[in-house]
C-alpha cells in the first residue's frame, strides 16, 4: 500500500469576523482543520508552517503531529519537505468544516495520474494539491490564494495528468461565512468563536 500523508498547512489568514480577534481567528480555523485530519484512515498527517509561524502548529496539533517548517506558505514548498511518502495531499489551513470525503476524492485519482487539485467554490484559489512524490518536473508554483486548476492544467504535458476533483468553500471573507452548515458536525472552534461573537454558528 502506498504510503500517504495529508498535510495541513497554515498560511497566513486576512481576516477575521466583526468582534472576534485575528490570531484567536485563525487558531481556532488551524485547530478545526488538525481535528479533521485525525479522524482520517490509512494516511498520515501532518502540519506545515513557516518558522515564524511554528506558534500556532504548537498550539493545535496532537501529539506526536510531524509539523513541517517550510520557508514560504504554498503546496510546492511542503511537497519539497517531505521524504518518505508516496503520496501526498497539501490542503489550505481555512475550512475548518471540510468533509473527510473530500480530501479522499482528492487523493484517489493519484492512482492513474501523477497530480490533483481541488478548486475552492464560490471565489479563485484553490482548496487542496495531491502529488505522487517525487513531484513531476512540470509543476508550476502553486498558489492556493489565486492559483486555478487551468494554469496546472497547461502546465502539463498531457491535459489528462491532472485530475480536477470536487472543491469546497473557504473561509477567507465575510461572504464565506454564510456558506457554514451549523448540521455539519466537528468544527467546535470555529463554531465556539462565532457563536460567542454573534454570527451565525
Amino acid at each position: 500500500m502506498a504510503r500517504r500523508v495529508v498535510v495541513a498547512l497554515l498560511g497566513p489568514v486576512s481576516w477575521a469576523p466583526p468582534g472576534i480577534d485575528r490570531t484567536a481567528w485563525r487558531t481556532a480555523l488551524a485547530e478545526d482543520v488538525v481535528d479533521l485530519l485525525a479522524t482520517l484512515n490509512e494516511v498520515h498527517t501532518a502540519v506545515a508552517v513557516t518558522p515564524a509561524d511554528r506558534w500556532l502548529a504548537d498550539a493545535v496539533v496532537w501529539p506526536g503531529t510531524e509539523v513541517y517548517e517550510v520557508p514560504e506558505p504554498n503546496p510546492n514548498a511542503v511537497f519539497a519537505a517531505l521524504d518518505g511518502y508516496d503520496q501526498a495531499a497539501v490542503l489550505a489551513g481555512d475550512a475548518p468544516d471540510l468533509p473527510g470525503l473530500i480530501i479522499g476524492k482528492l487523493l484517489r485519482p493519484l492512482t492513474s495520474r501523477p497530480l490533483a487539485v481541488a478548486p475552492v467554490e464560490g471565489g479563485p484559489g484553490l482548496l487542496g494539491v495531491a502529488a505522487r512524490l517525487p513531484v513531476p518536473a512540470w509543476l508550476p508554483a502553486v498558489d492556493l490564494e489565486r492559483g486555478q486548476p487551468a494554469a496546472v492544467r497547461t502546465a502539463a504535458p498531457s491535459p489528462g495528468d491532472l485530475a480536477v476533483t470536487p472543491g469546497w468553500h473557504r473561509l477567507r471573507g465575510p461572504g464565506d461565512l454564510s456558506r457554514l452548515d451549523p448540521a455539519v458536525e466537528g468544527w467546535e472552534a470555529t463554531r465556539a468563536l462565532l457563536s460567542g461573537a454573534g454570527q451565525p454558528g
